[in-house]
């Protein structure tokens, strides 16, 4: 038997985990007692993670679609084809027609060549890592206001928080690794504050639990910060030496109010107050909050990037923000430049000074103005524009949420499939191309604590398969560009070339140790004190002008209730790499046996007012749509909410009454009426 040390790469915490070989096959896995984001734990998905290379039902060759049906085809063919028909396609509509499109699992080396195959190949910047509940609010967020578009600390520092805040994550089920640090930490004496509608089993520990009406965290930490100011608690100090703008967002601030804003969250005053001031006495205090949050309005990040900054918990060891990412290299992706609007390293397209190191480097001109993401790109008003799409490794007819990305990819001239199974999405395919799976290949990712790492091969690749970074290798060539990557380490080196913050991240390096955070600049393993140092450019830090928001509208006679949609810890079970784990595929839909029509949460309070049992049928009616569902009875989300999981399509869209929703619209609870039936 062989063990290999390598890293989980099912979600973004990037566990430390040893694989079991016989050679050929993986055989199980086991955590690393001493990796720094795990320490000898690891959840059910880690342990099961090596099911899926060793899936029956994985992908072993090319597929064309040939008069309406998928054949075998050689890679020779399937590489020329899909040459044929970009040229062809790029001839009659031109570059714009395309685009790009990948999961945030895939590794920094399929990104960083996909993003590089649109803008130096193609001549398009319509790129994005997928469209599901990720928006890119707090990229753009954390790049005004930080500097930096990442966490400012490393998971292991939750240990030296004093309080630690979790907002709109339900850590015990989407990131439980994270969620037992937080309980250790609490266990060992720190406080817990939880921000969330929903009462979940981290918030069941929780000192302060702020259960707000959805749609209402401006409102509270607007009120959180004016306390901290009017009880002078804001750390001054900090606010001069390192911030800019506090005289606006004071200003600003004069437009909270304690008492109103414990009437619109519907917590009480009290609660909201003793909140605010643990955190603002704390030594040292943490912000967790997760990407599903970015659906809701930018202003709600700015809200709590605004807290952590006028108490001086940013930059220090113990102190901090975390934007969580449940998807393993949602980081790294953004990093590579997967964002229409964005260069690898976050430099701006539209930026020539910038552009031309890339373009010097890559030997081509590129385009200078922002792209369509995938959200325009699957549910804009104009779909007509759009000819053909690239999907690495991502389903969106399964995960894009608020749009019919199916009907879309009906209508496109060439769609190719990049994947290790037969998605919902490859139905639709002109080309699927089987990948390497985990384990089968070497290639890096990305934690959410900005530790960039390897996914060693333990295994040969199956018969049939070469890795994705290497198909996109091939096409590129095939359309006339002289790339030469003999391995994922060589396209690495690229990377580092292009990102400074990258720039010693070589395979070489990250084979010592457990990898290293960004900024890599030199052989050692960096973190927070080195992410703001004086001597680099991620200073000063800026607050944020976020005006009052008005009440919203829910609570009327007819529509008493407020519907909000997000994630549950179900939505894994559409997950395409579970589906193909038999553990994990049991694991995620043991509730789905008592529900298997999916169901929405309502208070057990609420649903014995109306007279709902748990499993009966009720309707949901809003003035433009119905539905009819069935209830899940439940404390976990508070009194006057009904809480929809993302994978209940049927429901969003009776319930919407259109196909897509703008980012941030989510903010904006829907109002509805629950009938029982």
């Amino acid at each position: 038997m062989a063990h290999q040390l390598t890293t989980c790469t099912f979600c973004g915490v990037g566990c430390g985990i040893y694989l079991e070989t016989d050679g050929c096959r993986i055989l199980g896995a086991y955590p690393s007692m001493s990796h720094p984001s795990n320490r000898g734990r690891i959840c059910v998905r880690g342990w099961h993670v090596h099911e899926v290379a060793s899936s029956p039902d994985r992908l072993r060759h090319p597929l064309l679609r040939e008069n309406g049906r998928l054949r075998p085809a050689s890679w020779e063919e399937a590489i020329w084809f899909i040459a044929d028909r970009v040229e062809a396609i790029r001839r009659q509509w031109g570059p714009d027609a395309f685009g790009f499109f990948n999961a945030p699992r895939c590794s920094n080396e399929e990104a960083y060549l996909l993003q590089k195959l649109a803008r130096a190949v193609i001549g398009t910047n319509n790129v994005d890592h997928g469209f599901g509940v990720y928006a890119n609010n707090a990229v753009h967020v954390f790049l005004e206001m930080l500097g930096v578009p990442a966490a400012s600390n490393s998971l292991g520092e939750l240990a030296e928080s004093e309080v630690i805040l979790v907002d709109g994550v339900d850590l015990g089920m989407q990131l439980p690794t994270v969620g037992g640090h937080v309980i250790r930490a609490k266990l060992a004496g720190a406080r817990l504050i939880v921000v969330d509608p929903r009462r979940h089993r981290v918030a069941e520990h929780a000192d302060h639990l702020l259960q707000l009406r959805p749609g209402t965290d401006v409102h509270l930490y607007g009120a959180m910060a004016k306390v901290i100011v009017d009880r002078g608690l804001a750390n001054l100090v900090f606010l001069k030496s390192r911030c800019r703008d506090y005289a606006a967002f004071e200003a600003c601030l004069d437009q909270y109010d304690l008492l109103s804003a414990a009437e619109v969250c519907g917590v009480p005053a009290e609660a909201i107050e003793a909140a605010a001031l643990a955190y603002a006495r704390a030594k040292t205090a943490t912000l967790l909050f997760s990407t599903g949050a970015e659906a809701r309005n930018p202003d709600s990040i700015r809200a709590m990037v605004n807290l952590a900054l006028l108490c001086g918990h940013v930059g220090r060891r113990g102190s901090g923000i975390f934007p969580l990412t449940e998807q393993n290299n949602l980081q790294g992706v953004c990093d590579m430049g997967v964002l229409p609007d964005m260069l690898p390293g976050y430099e701006p397209v539209s930026d020539a000074t910038r552009r031309r190191v890339f373009e010097e480097r890559w030997g081509v001109a590129l385009p200078a103005e922002p792209g369509a993401g995938a959200r325009s790109f699957f549910g804009g008003r104009r779909p007509g524009r759009f000819k053909a799409a690239w999907l690495c490794r991502y389903d969106p007819v399964t995960n894009a949420t608020f749009c019919d990305a199916a009907e879309v990819l009906k209508g496109l001239e060439l769609v190719v499939v990049q994947h290790l199974f037969m998605t919902a999405t490859a139905d639709y395919a002109h080309v699927i191309l089987p990948c390497t799976a985990f384990g089968e290949e070497q290639v890096s990712f990305t934690s959410t604590d900005r530790r960039i790492q390897l996914a060693a091969q333990a295994i040969p690749p199956l018969a049939g398969t070469i890795p994705a970074w290497r198909q996109l290798m091939l096409v590129a060539r095939a359309l006339g560009a002289e790339w030469r990557y003999l391995s994922a380490a060589d396209v690495m080196a690229e990377i580092g070339e292009v990102v400074p913050f990258y720039s010693a991240a070589s395979h070489e390096n990250l084979a010592r140790g457990y990898g290293r955070q960004w900024p890599c600049t030199h052989d050692r393993p960096l973190g927070t004190k080195f992410l703001f140092d004086a001597e680099t450019s991620w200073r000063p830090f800026r607050l944020a002008r976020v005006p009052r928001p008005g009440k919203p509208a829910c609570a009327s006679a007819d529509f008493p209730f407020g519907l909000v949609f997000g994630h549950s810890l179900y939505y894994w079970h559409q997950n395409a790499l579970i589906r193909h784990s038999e553990t994990l595929k049991r694991e995620y839909r043991v509730l789905l046996l008592d529900y298997p029509e999916g169901f929405v949460e309502v208070n057990d309070e609420d649903a014995r007012a109306l007279g709902v049992r748990d499993g009966g049928r009720i309707r949901l009616v809003t003035a433009g749509g119905a539905t009819e569902t069935v209830a899940r009875v439940t404390r976990e989300v508070r009194t006057g909410t009904v809480f929809v999981p993302f994978f209940v399509r049927e429901v969003e869209r009776a319930i919407l009454g259109r196909t897509t929703v703008e980012v941030g619209a989510l903010d904006r609870p829907i109002c509805v009426r629950v009938e029982k039936l």
